[in-house]
Protein backbone atom coordinates (compact mmCIF):
# COMPACT_ATOMS: atom_id res chain seq x y z
CA UNK A 1 0.00 0.00 0.00
CA UNK A 2 1.25 3.32 -0.58
CA UNK A 3 1.93 5.53 1.89
CA UNK A 4 -0.54 8.15 0.53
CA UNK A 5 -3.39 5.92 1.06
CA UNK A 6 -5.87 6.82 3.80
CA UNK A 7 -4.53 4.40 6.60
CA UNK A 8 -6.28 1.07 6.77
CA UNK A 9 -8.40 0.39 10.23
CA UNK A 10 -6.26 -1.95 12.47
CA UNK A 11 -6.65 -5.48 11.78
CA UNK A 12 -8.85 -7.83 14.04
CA UNK A 13 -8.46 -10.96 15.85
CA UNK A 14 -9.89 -14.12 14.01
CA UNK A 15 -12.52 -14.59 16.49
CA UNK A 16 -13.90 -11.01 15.81
CA UNK A 17 -14.50 -12.05 12.18
CA UNK A 18 -16.43 -15.31 12.81
CA UNK A 19 -20.25 -15.36 13.46
CA UNK A 20 -21.75 -17.07 16.50
CA UNK A 21 -22.54 -19.84 14.73
CA UNK A 22 -19.00 -20.01 12.70
CA UNK A 23 -17.28 -20.11 16.00
CA UNK A 24 -19.70 -22.98 17.47
CA UNK A 25 -19.17 -25.10 14.34
CA UNK A 26 -15.37 -24.15 14.20
CA UNK A 27 -14.82 -24.89 17.21
CA UNK A 28 -11.45 -23.91 19.83
CA UNK A 29 -8.66 -22.31 17.90
CA UNK A 30 -5.82 -23.46 19.53
CA UNK A 31 -6.01 -26.94 21.73
CA UNK A 32 -3.55 -24.53 24.63
CA UNK A 33 -1.72 -21.62 25.68
CA UNK A 34 1.93 -23.91 24.18
CA UNK A 35 0.17 -24.29 21.01
CA UNK A 36 -0.44 -20.26 20.05
CA UNK A 37 2.96 -19.85 21.48
CA UNK A 38 4.06 -22.14 18.58
CA UNK A 39 2.36 -20.83 15.90
CA UNK A 40 3.19 -17.21 17.01
CA UNK A 41 6.57 -18.06 17.30
CA UNK A 42 6.67 -19.87 13.82
CA UNK A 43 4.79 -16.64 12.01
CA UNK A 44 7.48 -14.07 13.51
CA UNK A 45 10.26 -16.59 11.98
CA UNK A 46 8.87 -16.76 8.50
CA UNK A 47 8.70 -12.55 9.02
CA UNK A 48 12.03 -12.23 10.34
CA UNK A 49 13.28 -14.14 6.85
CA UNK A 50 11.29 -11.93 4.52
CA UNK A 51 12.21 -8.86 6.36
CA UNK A 52 15.97 -10.26 6.06
CA UNK A 53 15.25 -11.20 2.52
CA UNK A 54 13.86 -7.76 2.06
CA UNK A 55 16.92 -5.83 3.65
CA UNK A 56 19.37 -7.63 0.89
CA UNK A 57 17.32 -7.13 -2.22
CA UNK A 58 15.92 -3.75 -1.37
CA UNK A 59 19.27 -1.80 -1.01
CA UNK A 60 19.80 0.64 -3.70
CA UNK A 61 23.99 0.28 -4.81
CA UNK A 62 25.19 3.88 -6.09
CA UNK A 63 27.11 4.26 -8.59
CA UNK A 64 29.48 7.03 -10.27
CA UNK A 65 27.77 7.92 -13.96
CA UNK A 66 29.72 11.61 -14.33
CA UNK A 67 31.65 14.53 -13.23
CA UNK A 68 31.26 17.80 -14.27
CA UNK A 69 33.68 20.74 -13.77
CA UNK A 70 37.47 21.40 -13.53
CA UNK A 71 39.26 18.93 -11.17
CA UNK A 72 41.78 21.71 -10.01
CA UNK A 73 42.56 22.11 -6.62
CA UNK A 74 42.62 26.04 -6.88
CA UNK A 75 38.98 26.96 -7.18
CA UNK A 76 37.92 30.31 -7.60
CA UNK A 77 35.09 31.80 -5.51
CA UNK A 78 32.83 32.65 -8.59
CA UNK A 79 32.95 28.80 -9.79
CA UNK A 80 31.63 27.58 -6.32
CA UNK A 81 27.86 25.46 -7.62
CA UNK A 82 25.14 27.60 -5.23
CA UNK A 83 21.84 25.59 -6.42
CA UNK A 84 21.07 22.43 -8.53
CA UNK A 85 17.69 21.86 -9.80
CA UNK A 86 16.31 19.11 -12.30
CA UNK A 87 13.18 19.76 -14.14
CA UNK A 88 10.08 18.28 -14.17
CA UNK A 89 10.77 15.27 -16.38
CA UNK A 90 14.48 15.09 -15.80
CA UNK A 91 15.96 15.74 -19.39
CA UNK A 92 17.26 18.69 -18.25
CA UNK A 93 19.20 19.68 -15.30
CA UNK A 94 20.24 23.43 -14.55
CA UNK A 95 23.03 24.89 -12.51
CA UNK A 96 23.78 28.45 -10.80
CA UNK A 97 26.94 29.81 -9.41
CA UNK A 98 28.14 32.47 -7.06
CA UNK A 99 29.35 33.98 -10.46
CA UNK A 100 25.88 34.59 -11.77
CA UNK A 101 26.00 32.16 -14.45
CA UNK A 102 23.39 29.59 -15.00
CA UNK A 103 24.49 26.22 -16.93
CA UNK A 104 21.75 23.58 -17.83
CA UNK A 105 22.74 19.91 -18.80
CA UNK A 106 20.65 18.25 -20.93
CA UNK A 107 19.80 14.26 -20.90
CA UNK A 108 22.17 12.45 -23.48
CA UNK A 109 19.77 10.47 -25.89
CA UNK A 110 21.72 7.48 -26.03
CA UNK A 111 21.89 6.95 -22.35
CA UNK A 112 18.22 7.59 -21.79
CA UNK A 113 16.87 5.05 -24.28
CA UNK A 114 20.16 2.34 -23.53
CA UNK A 115 19.28 -0.85 -21.58
CA UNK A 116 20.02 -0.45 -18.64
CA UNK A 117 18.80 3.28 -18.86
CA UNK A 118 22.16 5.92 -17.80
CA UNK A 119 22.33 8.49 -16.25
CA UNK A 120 24.16 10.95 -18.22
CA UNK A 121 24.68 14.43 -19.12
CA UNK A 122 25.74 17.09 -21.63
CA UNK A 123 25.94 20.82 -21.53
CA UNK A 124 23.37 22.28 -23.62
CA UNK A 125 23.24 26.07 -22.52
CA UNK A 126 25.33 28.72 -20.59
CA UNK A 127 24.15 32.17 -19.91
CA UNK A 128 25.40 34.66 -17.61
CA UNK A 129 22.00 35.17 -15.51
CA UNK A 130 22.63 37.70 -13.37
CA UNK A 131 25.49 40.16 -12.76
CA UNK A 132 27.05 42.20 -9.42
CA UNK A 133 24.90 45.53 -8.72
CA UNK A 134 25.03 48.39 -6.50
CA UNK A 135 22.73 49.62 -3.89
CA UNK A 136 23.46 53.56 -3.88
CA UNK A 137 20.42 54.36 -1.29
CA UNK A 138 21.88 51.73 1.29
CA UNK A 139 25.73 51.83 0.08
CA UNK A 140 25.89 48.08 -0.54
CA UNK A 141 26.88 45.74 -3.18
CA UNK A 142 24.63 43.01 -4.48
CA UNK A 143 26.47 39.70 -5.01
CA UNK A 144 25.38 37.95 -8.64
CA UNK A 145 25.42 34.48 -6.78
CA UNK A 146 22.43 32.42 -8.10
CA UNK A 147 20.62 31.95 -4.66
CA UNK A 148 17.75 29.39 -6.56
CA UNK A 149 16.56 28.28 -9.43
CA UNK A 150 13.24 26.62 -10.44
CA UNK A 151 11.50 25.50 -13.36
CA UNK A 152 8.15 25.69 -15.39
CA UNK A 153 6.33 22.98 -16.65
CA UNK A 154 6.88 22.78 -20.15
CA UNK A 155 3.74 24.23 -22.66
CA UNK A 156 5.87 25.01 -26.02
CA UNK A 157 9.23 23.76 -27.80
CA UNK A 158 10.88 26.18 -25.39
CA UNK A 159 12.08 25.93 -21.56
CA UNK A 160 11.43 28.54 -19.04
CA UNK A 161 12.52 28.89 -15.58
CA UNK A 162 13.06 31.70 -12.71
CA UNK A 163 16.59 32.13 -11.03
CA UNK A 164 17.36 34.56 -8.64
CA UNK A 165 19.99 36.43 -6.28
CA UNK A 166 19.71 38.38 -3.19
CA UNK A 167 17.42 41.16 -4.71
CA UNK A 168 15.95 40.55 -8.46
CA UNK A 169 14.41 37.63 -9.68
CA UNK A 170 14.37 36.74 -13.52
CA UNK A 171 12.21 34.50 -15.84
CA UNK A 172 14.36 33.17 -18.39
CA UNK A 173 13.23 31.42 -22.09
CA UNK A 174 15.60 28.88 -23.34
CA UNK A 175 14.54 28.20 -27.09
CA UNK A 176 16.42 26.20 -30.19
CA UNK A 177 16.82 28.00 -33.13
CA UNK A 178 18.11 25.73 -36.49
CA UNK A 179 16.55 27.80 -39.08
CA UNK A 180 17.37 31.55 -40.12
CA UNK A 181 15.47 34.26 -42.19
CA UNK A 182 17.22 35.56 -45.42
CA UNK A 183 16.25 38.08 -47.89
CA UNK A 184 15.26 41.03 -46.02
CA UNK A 185 14.12 44.40 -47.67
CA UNK A 186 15.39 46.99 -45.12
CA UNK A 187 18.87 45.44 -43.81
CA UNK A 188 21.62 43.46 -45.22
CA UNK A 189 22.62 40.06 -44.29
CA UNK A 190 24.85 40.96 -42.12
CA UNK A 191 22.02 43.29 -40.07
CA UNK A 192 22.83 46.38 -41.24
CA UNK A 193 19.72 48.67 -42.27
CA UNK A 194 19.91 49.60 -45.89
CA UNK A 195 19.55 52.74 -47.58
CA UNK A 196 15.53 53.01 -48.51
CA UNK A 197 16.77 55.31 -51.54
CA UNK A 198 18.46 51.95 -52.37
CA UNK A 199 15.57 49.43 -52.55
CA UNK A 200 14.18 49.21 -56.68
CA UNK A 201 12.63 45.66 -55.86
CA UNK A 202 10.77 43.53 -52.58
CA UNK A 203 11.92 40.31 -52.04
CA UNK A 204 10.25 37.62 -50.47
CA UNK A 205 12.52 36.20 -47.50
CA UNK A 206 13.52 32.72 -47.63
CA UNK A 207 14.11 30.18 -44.60
CA UNK A 208 17.09 28.49 -44.36
CA UNK A 209 18.11 25.71 -42.11
CA UNK A 210 21.12 26.32 -39.46
CA UNK A 211 23.73 24.39 -36.97
CA UNK A 212 21.39 24.30 -33.98
CA UNK A 213 22.01 27.05 -31.77
CA UNK A 214 20.39 27.25 -27.89
CA UNK A 215 19.46 30.68 -27.33
CA UNK A 216 18.31 32.42 -23.42
CA UNK A 217 17.14 35.43 -23.17
CA UNK A 218 15.43 36.74 -20.16
CA UNK A 219 11.62 37.37 -21.11
CA UNK A 220 10.52 39.14 -17.43
CA UNK A 221 12.61 40.71 -14.35
CA UNK A 222 11.17 41.06 -11.14
CA UNK A 223 13.31 43.80 -9.17
CA UNK A 224 12.58 46.45 -6.33
CA UNK A 225 10.30 44.30 -4.19
CA UNK A 226 12.11 42.58 -1.50
CA UNK A 227 14.48 44.50 1.36
CA UNK A 228 16.45 41.86 2.42
CA UNK A 229 17.57 38.85 0.90
CA UNK A 230 15.60 36.70 -0.91
CA UNK A 231 16.33 32.83 0.08
CA UNK A 232 13.36 30.84 -1.55
CA UNK A 233 11.52 31.19 -4.78
CA UNK A 234 8.60 28.37 -5.56
CA UNK A 235 6.56 28.19 -8.44
CA UNK A 236 2.29 27.62 -7.95
CA UNK A 237 0.99 24.04 -8.94
CA UNK A 238 -0.88 27.11 -11.00
CA UNK A 239 1.57 27.78 -13.40
CA UNK A 240 0.92 31.31 -13.25
CA UNK A 241 2.03 32.69 -10.32
CA UNK A 242 4.84 31.95 -7.79
CA UNK A 243 6.14 33.30 -4.46
CA UNK A 244 9.80 34.56 -3.22
CA UNK A 245 10.70 34.65 0.28
CA UNK A 246 13.13 37.08 2.25
CA UNK A 247 14.19 37.10 5.84
CA UNK A 248 10.99 38.64 6.80
CA UNK A 249 8.36 38.77 4.37
CA UNK A 250 6.59 36.75 1.70
CA UNK A 251 5.61 37.91 -1.77
CA UNK A 252 3.36 36.12 -4.29
CA UNK A 253 3.63 37.09 -8.00
CA UNK A 254 2.22 36.73 -11.28
CA UNK A 255 4.20 35.70 -14.00
CA UNK A 256 2.88 38.03 -16.49
CA UNK A 257 3.41 41.14 -13.88
CA UNK A 258 6.98 42.12 -13.00
CA UNK A 259 5.98 45.82 -11.41
CA UNK A 260 3.55 44.44 -8.47
CA UNK A 261 3.45 41.32 -5.88
CA UNK A 262 1.41 41.16 -3.35
CA UNK A 263 2.98 41.05 0.39
CA UNK A 264 1.22 37.07 1.82
CA UNK A 265 3.70 37.17 4.98
CA UNK A 266 5.01 39.69 6.92
CA UNK A 267 6.65 39.00 10.23
CA UNK A 268 7.97 42.25 11.24
CA UNK A 269 8.03 43.71 14.29
CA UNK A 270 7.38 47.00 14.76
CA UNK A 271 10.37 47.03 16.70
CA UNK A 272 13.47 45.60 15.18
CA UNK A 273 14.67 44.93 18.55
CA UNK A 274 11.48 42.72 19.36
CA UNK A 275 12.77 40.28 16.80
CA UNK A 276 12.74 36.71 17.39
CA UNK A 277 13.29 34.76 14.31
CA UNK A 278 13.25 35.33 10.34
CA UNK A 279 12.08 33.25 7.38
CA UNK A 280 14.23 30.57 5.86
CA UNK A 281 12.61 28.81 3.18
CA UNK A 282 9.40 28.88 1.89
CA UNK A 283 7.28 26.42 -0.65
CA UNK A 284 3.85 26.41 -2.60
CA UNK A 285 2.39 23.19 -2.13
CA UNK A 286 2.75 20.68 -4.90
CA UNK A 287 -1.08 20.25 -5.71
CA UNK A 288 -3.18 22.79 -3.80
CA UNK A 289 -2.20 26.52 -5.28
CA UNK A 290 -4.04 27.67 -2.59
CA UNK A 291 -1.19 26.34 0.47
CA UNK A 292 1.88 27.40 1.12
CA UNK A 293 4.60 26.29 3.75
CA UNK A 294 7.57 28.17 5.25
CA UNK A 295 10.02 27.20 8.04
CA UNK A 296 11.77 29.84 10.53
CA UNK A 297 15.15 29.98 12.16
CA UNK A 298 12.91 28.66 15.71
CA UNK A 299 12.98 25.32 14.18
CA UNK A 300 9.04 25.83 13.37
CA UNK A 301 7.24 25.27 10.16
CA UNK A 302 3.75 27.13 9.58
CA UNK A 303 1.39 26.04 7.00
CA UNK A 304 -0.68 28.68 5.30
CA UNK A 305 -4.02 29.04 3.59
CA UNK A 306 -4.63 31.63 1.01
CA UNK A 307 -8.13 31.66 1.01
CA UNK A 308 -8.34 32.20 4.87
CA UNK A 309 -6.76 35.73 4.41
CA UNK A 310 -5.01 38.15 2.01
CA UNK A 311 -2.20 38.77 4.17
CA UNK A 312 -1.28 35.01 5.73
CA UNK A 313 -0.04 36.29 9.15
CA UNK A 314 -2.14 33.92 10.85
CA UNK A 315 -1.15 30.30 9.98
CA UNK A 316 -3.64 27.15 9.56
CA UNK A 317 -0.92 25.14 10.98
CA UNK A 318 2.11 25.31 13.21
CA UNK A 319 4.47 22.19 12.87
CA UNK A 320 7.30 21.84 15.96
CA UNK A 321 8.81 19.65 18.02
CA UNK A 322 9.23 19.70 22.08
CA UNK A 323 12.52 20.60 22.38
CA UNK A 324 14.74 17.74 24.54
CA UNK A 325 15.77 19.25 27.78
CA UNK A 326 19.00 16.32 28.15
CA UNK A 327 20.04 17.96 25.04
CA UNK A 328 19.87 21.69 25.82
CA UNK A 329 22.99 23.56 25.22
CA UNK A 330 23.88 27.04 24.53
CA UNK A 331 24.18 25.79 20.81
CA UNK A 332 20.40 24.71 20.85
CA UNK A 333 18.73 27.44 19.26
CA UNK A 334 21.26 27.56 16.39
CA UNK A 335 21.21 24.07 15.22
CA UNK A 336 17.03 23.81 15.53
CA UNK A 337 16.69 26.14 12.78
CA UNK A 338 15.34 25.04 10.00
CA UNK A 339 17.61 25.66 6.42
CA UNK A 340 15.39 23.91 4.26
CA UNK A 341 11.96 22.26 3.66
CA UNK A 342 10.56 20.06 1.06
CA UNK A 343 7.11 18.74 0.55
CA UNK A 344 6.41 15.68 -0.71
CA UNK A 345 5.68 14.85 -4.34
CA UNK A 346 2.24 14.11 -3.29
CA UNK A 347 1.80 16.60 -0.96
CA UNK A 348 0.96 14.81 1.46
CA UNK A 349 4.19 15.17 4.01
CA UNK A 350 7.29 17.58 4.13
CA UNK A 351 10.89 17.30 5.03
CA UNK A 352 12.87 19.53 7.06
CA UNK A 353 16.60 19.92 7.29
CA UNK A 354 18.28 21.02 10.72
CA UNK A 355 22.03 21.54 11.14
CA UNK A 356 22.17 17.78 12.77
CA UNK A 357 19.12 15.99 11.23
CA UNK A 358 15.87 15.92 8.96
CA UNK A 359 12.60 15.07 9.78
CA UNK A 360 9.59 13.68 7.94
CA UNK A 361 6.32 15.26 9.12
CA UNK A 362 2.83 14.52 8.37
CA UNK A 363 0.94 17.48 7.46
CA UNK A 364 -2.51 16.29 9.25
CA UNK A 365 -0.09 16.18 12.25
CA UNK A 366 1.35 19.06 13.57
CA UNK A 367 2.73 18.04 17.41
CA UNK A 368 6.08 16.15 16.29
CA UNK A 369 7.72 14.36 13.32
CA UNK A 370 6.76 10.88 12.29
CA UNK A 371 10.33 10.28 11.01
CA UNK A 372 13.28 11.81 12.23
CA UNK A 373 17.05 10.72 10.44
CA UNK A 374 19.96 12.00 12.08
CA UNK A 375 22.37 13.62 9.54
CA UNK A 376 25.69 13.98 11.40
CA UNK A 377 24.93 13.41 14.76
CA UNK A 378 28.47 12.86 15.45
CA UNK A 379 29.09 16.34 15.17
CA UNK A 380 27.38 17.14 18.51
CA UNK A 381 30.38 17.29 20.36
CA UNK A 382 32.13 19.27 18.32
CA UNK A 383 29.73 21.93 18.05
CA UNK A 384 32.01 24.56 20.16
CA UNK A 385 34.37 24.37 17.39
CA UNK A 386 31.65 24.50 14.42
CA UNK A 387 31.13 27.63 15.64
CA UNK A 388 34.54 29.12 15.88
CA UNK A 389 34.66 28.30 12.18
CA UNK A 390 31.40 29.71 11.54
CA UNK A 391 30.36 25.97 10.08
CA UNK A 392 27.48 26.14 12.29
CA UNK A 393 25.25 28.08 10.23
CA UNK A 394 25.91 26.43 6.76
CA UNK A 395 22.43 25.91 5.54
CA UNK A 396 22.04 22.41 3.94
CA UNK A 397 19.26 21.40 1.18
CA UNK A 398 17.40 17.98 1.12
CA UNK A 399 15.34 16.31 -1.28
CA UNK A 400 12.79 14.00 -2.13
CA UNK A 401 12.87 10.66 -4.65
CA UNK A 402 10.56 10.46 -7.44
CA UNK A 403 8.73 8.26 -5.40
CA UNK A 404 8.74 9.81 -1.66
CA UNK A 405 10.63 6.69 -0.61
CA UNK A 406 13.70 8.34 -0.04
CA UNK A 407 15.67 11.57 1.17
CA UNK A 408 19.12 12.58 0.21
CA UNK A 409 20.60 15.36 1.85
CA UNK A 410 24.50 16.80 2.26
CA UNK A 411 26.86 16.83 5.00
CA UNK A 412 31.00 17.67 5.13
CA UNK A 413 33.70 15.83 3.89
CA UNK A 414 31.59 16.03 0.74
CA UNK A 415 29.54 13.17 1.93
CA UNK A 416 25.79 12.74 1.46
CA UNK A 417 23.26 10.68 3.09
CA UNK A 418 20.25 9.11 1.31
CA UNK A 419 18.22 7.17 4.28
CA UNK A 420 15.22 4.98 2.91
CA UNK A 421 12.32 5.31 4.48
CA UNK A 422 10.19 2.02 3.84
CA UNK A 423 13.81 -0.08 5.98
CA UNK A 424 14.93 2.68 8.07
CA UNK A 425 18.31 1.64 6.09
CA UNK A 426 20.89 5.00 5.33
CA UNK A 427 24.02 5.47 3.00
CA UNK A 428 26.82 7.60 3.89
CA UNK A 429 28.30 8.31 -0.03
CA UNK A 430 31.17 10.19 -0.72
CA UNK A 431 31.72 12.42 -4.13
CA UNK A 432 35.36 11.89 -4.46
CA UNK A 433 37.74 12.78 -7.36
CA UNK A 434 39.37 8.87 -6.87
CA UNK A 435 35.88 7.35 -7.92
CA UNK A 436 35.78 9.64 -11.30
CA UNK A 437 35.11 6.28 -13.28
CA UNK A 438 32.16 5.18 -15.19
CA UNK A 439 29.94 2.35 -13.32
CA UNK A 440 32.55 2.78 -10.15
CA UNK A 441 30.67 1.43 -7.01
CA UNK A 442 30.29 3.90 -4.49
CA UNK A 443 31.23 2.38 -0.97
CA UNK A 444 29.55 3.37 2.28
CA UNK A 445 31.51 5.66 4.42
CA UNK A 446 31.76 5.39 8.18
CA UNK A 447 32.73 7.97 10.92
CA UNK A 448 33.96 6.55 14.11
CA UNK A 449 34.03 8.49 17.37
CA UNK A 450 35.76 6.31 19.32
CA UNK A 451 40.17 6.04 19.56
CA UNK A 452 40.08 2.77 17.24
CA UNK A 453 38.72 3.08 13.80
CA UNK A 454 37.96 -0.01 11.59
CA UNK A 455 38.74 -0.11 7.89
CA UNK A 456 37.26 2.38 5.98
CA UNK A 457 35.95 4.18 8.39
CA UNK A 458 37.33 7.65 8.67
CA UNK A 459 37.52 9.56 12.60
CA UNK A 460 35.90 12.59 13.19
CA UNK A 461 38.54 14.51 13.81
CA UNK A 462 40.00 13.84 10.00
CA UNK A 463 36.65 15.44 8.57
CA UNK A 464 37.52 18.63 6.06
CA UNK A 465 34.84 21.10 6.81
CA UNK A 466 35.97 23.07 3.52
CA UNK A 467 34.50 20.38 1.71
CA UNK A 468 30.91 20.37 1.94
CA UNK A 469 28.03 19.15 -0.13
CA UNK A 470 24.56 21.94 0.78
CA UNK A 471 22.69 21.54 -2.40
CA UNK A 472 21.78 18.01 -3.83
CA UNK A 473 18.82 17.28 -6.16
CA UNK A 474 17.19 14.20 -7.36
CA UNK A 475 15.10 12.85 -10.71
CA UNK A 476 11.79 13.20 -10.78
CA UNK A 477 11.06 9.43 -11.83
CA UNK A 478 14.88 7.69 -11.71
CA UNK A 479 17.19 6.85 -9.35
CA UNK A 480 19.91 9.55 -10.84
CA UNK A 481 20.89 12.19 -8.34
CA UNK A 482 22.71 14.94 -8.88
CA UNK A 483 25.30 16.88 -5.39
CA UNK A 484 27.16 19.78 -6.20
CA UNK A 485 30.44 19.23 -4.24
CA UNK A 486 32.32 22.87 -4.35
CA UNK A 487 32.45 23.69 -7.68
CA UNK A 488 32.01 20.51 -9.28
CA UNK A 489 29.15 18.05 -9.98
CA UNK A 490 28.64 14.79 -9.52
CA UNK A 491 26.12 12.77 -11.17
CA UNK A 492 25.23 9.38 -9.56
CA UNK A 493 22.62 6.58 -10.31
CA UNK A 494 21.60 3.11 -9.46
CA UNK A 495 23.40 0.35 -10.36
CA UNK A 496 20.86 -1.95 -11.80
Amino acid sequence: MSRDSSPSPPSRSLTSRLTPRQLRDHGPLFSSLEELRDKLNELLGKMRKLGDGAKGNGDIQWCFSQVKGTLEDDVTDADIISCVEFNHDGDLLATGDKGGRVVIFQRDPISKNSIPRRGEYNVYSTFQSHEPEFDYLKSLEIEEKINKIRWLKRKNPAHFLLSTNDKTIKLWKVSERDKKVEGYNTKEESGVMRDPACITALRVPTIKPTELTVEASPRRIFANAHTYHINSISVNSDQETYLSADDLRINLWHLEITDQSFNIVDIKPTNMEELTEVITAAEFHPVECNLLVYSSSKGTIRLCDMRSAALCDRHSKLFEEPEDPTNRSFFSEIISSISDVKLSNSGRYMISRDYLSVKVWDLHMETKPIECYPVHEYLRSKLCSLYENDCIFDKFECCWSGNDSAIMTGSYNNFFRVFDRATKRDLTLEAARDIAKPKTLLKPRKVCTGGKRKKDEISVDCLDFNKKILHTAWHPSENVVAVAATNNLFLFQDKL
